[in-house]
């Protein structure tokens, strides 16, 4: 049986990062393993560095040293997850683009159900979910955040309308040509962007699949109560946008 990643014909792995010298490693090495032993095919990872004052930068520059796949961009100063992200996501190079926490708070080995999602229903954009089965979820945000998550989610359907369950989830694969048209019209730079974005994908008339995908909390998150606070104002930018035909 075909394995479900290899309906992929090449893929591009963005992962934003900001003082992430003690994780990448690990990360970089471990999606290494997987792609080697199931899609052979081309692989990048874009290490997208947002300002970081450790050494996030000389730690990518390294292994990109050793292996031409991996490549560094630079954000010009601490610019925010949403700009991050949409600045690597607006320079990969492969058919298909992945981007996913440094953390890897989901197992890479779950871009397999996403794989598979968009072959099964013909979409051009699969995000992982962790509110469609949350007995997939191993280990848990504390209580208040967690709370929190699902009343922003409940809020966000209220608001803007898209049909998600859960927006926050840091592992979202695009066609390159949708994202494409998707992250050059993004406007938020914060944690609100991800929202944004379906929210345009959705506009756009692009089918979005939503699948279920095991998590795991990361100790030393780097989503704050503020961060929080501020993706519920976003909702309301998001809003007044598409009031406006921003997002056309």
């Amino acid at each position: 049986m075909e394995h479900p990643v290899t309906v992929i014909d090449s893929l591009s792995i963005i992962i934003p990062a900001y003082n992430e010298e003690s994780r990448l490693p690990g990360t970089i090495r471990g999606i290494e393993q997987y792609f080697q032993a199931n899609m052979p095919g081309f692989l990048e990872i874009v290490v997208v560095d947002d300002g970081s004052k450790d050494r996030t930068v000389q730690v990518t520059k390294e292994f990109a040293a050793s292996n031409p796949h991996i490549r560094l961009l630079q954000n010009p100063g601490n610019r925010g997850k949403g700009y991050t992200v949409r600045h690597g996501m607006l320079d990969a190079k492969a058919d298909w683009v992945l981007f996913s926490d440094a953390d890897l708070s989901t197992p890479m080995e779950e871009i397999e159900k996403l794989a598979a999602a968009v072959a099964r229903d013909q979409s051009g954009v699969a995000i992982g979910s962790r509110a469609l089965d949350r007995s997939l979820i191993g280990v848990h945000q504390p209580g208040m955040r967690e709370t929190a998550g699902k009343i922003f989610n409940a809020v966000m359907r209220l608001t803007i309308g898209l049909p998600i369950h859960d927006t926050q989830c840091g592992f979202k694969l695009f066609r390159r040509d949708i994202a494409q048209q998707v992250f050059q019209r993004q406007t938020l730079e914060g944690f609100g962007f991800d929202v944004e974005i379906l929210y345009i994908a959705h506009r756009l008339g692009w089918k979005i699949s939503e699948v279920p995908v095991r998590w795991n909390h990361a100790e030393n998150s780097r989503v704050s109560a503020l961060n929080g606070i501020h993706a519920f104002a976003e909702l309301a930018r998001v809003r007044w946008n598409a009031l406006n035909g921003r997002y056309r």
